[in-house]
């Protein structure tokens, strides 16, 4: 364990990847990726990611996701267009001209259902519910034939090609910022308009651009004074760097146990656990649900605690009218490939409405400059900035977000309509308000069963945490002092670690994709339990 005053931060703060195949079950929190997943190109219809560009640049579509095309469904090798024969920097199209979100072609025939879908005919006779009205994803023309996905594809659980249409602009830009005369590769002018957005779409005080969301955490905590003597009291159910965060400051982590239908930190057994060390509370939102968040402000105020709020997964999401990240003294976005704003590679930001905080962690993640007299340190500080390409990327992709977003949620209503109810299958909480969508997850009581079923049907899944902070090696000595003094065990995270499974909702699914997965589950559901 790393050790440090309350005036600094350790310098390794990286968030860790981990790689899976479908229903990969090691750990490895939030930045999970799914590898060997096939994904023909062409499937694509137009589901607003806004990102600017469309021109294929042959079918090497991976950005670092270990998922190719289907074999056969390609061009030959060789022949995708030879280096060089792109377009020349900056002749790409504007960011924002791209698709309108919908415009793309339908890929499968049928009636639209209530939740916006064009799907194949049901083969089943359940009764049809109807969500709330909002705009439907306008069909377009069809594929072109061949064009479509191939027989057997896998339907993946982290898109292959998230990228795909954005290939144009990034090569652009690296040619831009790489050759410009400023020679600017951190925390630039791009870095400063990329804040300056996030910060005006939030209303926030200030966001501050950072190396991940695992380095946002640290910079927070020690930012607010958290240090050794201290503890914070951080859900059971969640990623490493929830403990990691609090450990590496010195102070000591106090697992709570989570509310059984959002699997989010408990407020009443959060506040079981509160002691005269406690400094801080640090609720975490958990796959699509937000915490309780009002609950969470009204017992910070009561305990004069401070109140972190991990965001990370919940970038676009509004609870009672505040954006996630806006509810305590300070939250955090992480942008790693996997999140709903992700990009090809590492970044955070942290998110506040106090102008001071902002202040600090800024000086924290340079090292302790005040970004004015280069060379003077006030504070000890890390090395947490963030990229320029990055951010001009963020900032080029960032108009095509809530077109993504409402993707995610009409899929997610989609699987919450034809699901819920289903024996031996619970649902995540119906509803808008607080939702994020960063995934999809079920309680399944035969979890591996069912895993395993629908990986045979060719759908990959993912279990993000099977086992709870507490009882993983790493924290179950700090599990065994200070949280197990404080309070019962953690029976609800414990039942959600050995039943949770995530299915795919990323925006870039076809209908067809997400009709195939709703009936793979139903089917299982209702032949076991039937």
């Amino acid at each position: 364990m790393t050790t440090t005053s309350t005036h600094g931060l350790p310098a390794g703060n990286g968030d860790g990847t981990e790689s899976g195949t479908g229903a990969d079950t090691a750990p490895g929190g939030d930045t999970a990726l799914s590898t060997g997943t096939g994904s023909v190109k062409g499937t694509d219809f137009g589901t607003g990611t806004g990102s600017g560009t469309d021109t294929d640049f042959g079918t090497d579509t991976d950005f670092g996701t270990g998922a190719g095309t289907a074999p056969g469904t390609g061009p030959a090798p060789g022949t995708g267009p030879a280096p060089g024969t792109g377009p020349a920097p900056g002749t790409g199209p504007a960011p924002g001209t791209g698709p309108a979100p919908g415009t793309g072609p339908a890929v499968v025939p049928g009636a639209a259902t209530d939740s916006g879908f064009r799907t194949a005919p049901k083969v089943h006779t359940a009764p049809e519910l109807h969500p709330a009205p909002g705009p439907r994803i306008a069909p377009g023309p069809r594929p072109a034939p061949g064009t479509g996905p191939a027989t057997g594809d896998r339907v993946p659980f982290f898109p292959p090609d998230l990228f795909h249409e954005d290939r144009d602009t990034l090569l652009r830009l690296l040619h831009e910022i790489g050759t410009g005369a400023e020679q600017k590769f951190i925390l630039g002018d791009r870095t400063r308009r990329f804040e300056d957005a996030l910060r005006d779409r939030l209303g926030a005080a200030d966001v501050v651009a950072c190396s991940s969301g695992t380095s946002a955490l640290h910079l927070i905590l020690t930012a607010l004074g958290v240090g050794p003597g201290d503890e914070v009291v951080v859900p059971a159910l969640g990623c490493a760097p929830l403990a990691a965060a609090v450990l590496h400051t010195g102070a000591v982590p106090v697992f709570g146990d989570v509310d059984p239908r959002t699997l989010t930190l408990d407020p009443e057994d959060a506040r079981a656990r509160v002691t005269p060390r406690t400094k801080a509370l640090m609720p975490a939102h958990m796959f699509s649900v937000m915490a309780d968040m009002p609950r969470f402000t009204a017992l910070a105020a009561t305990e004069g605690l401070r109140l972190v709020e991990d965001s990370a997964v919940a970038q676009g999401a509004v609870l009672d009218g505040t954006p996630a990240g806006l509810w305590g003294d300070a939250g955090l976005y992480s942008f790693v490939q996997v999140k709903s704003f992700g990009m090809p590679g590492e970044g955070g930001a942290v998110v506040t409405r106090d102008e001071e905080t902002g202040h600090r962690v800024r000086m924290l993640r340079n090292h302790g400059q005040d970004g004015v007299h280069r060379g003077l340190h006030h504070v000890i500080g890390v090395n947490s900035r963030f990229d320029e390409i990055q951010a001009a990327f963020q900032l080029h992709r960032l108009p095509g977000l809530d077109a993504r977003l409402e993707r995610r949620a009409r899929i997610a209503a989609h699987y919450t309509e034809h699901l819920t109810g289903l024996p031996g299958v619970t649902t995540p909480p119906p509803g808008t308000d607080g939702r994020c969508y960063y995934v999809y997850t079920l309680l399944a009581d035969d979890r591996d069963a069912l895993r395993d079923h629908l990986s045979a049907e060719g759908v990959d899944t993912h279990v993000y945490y099977p086992k709870t902070l507490p009882d993983q090696a790493a924290f179950a000595p700090v599990a065994a002092g200070a949280s197990a003094a404080s309070g019962p065990g953690w029976p609800h995270a414990r039942d959600a670690a050995r039943r949770q499974l995530s299915l795919p909702v990323h925006h870039r699914l076809t209908d067809a994709q997400v009709e195939r997965v709703t009936e793979a589950v139903r089917a299982h559901a209702l032949r076991t339990r039937g």
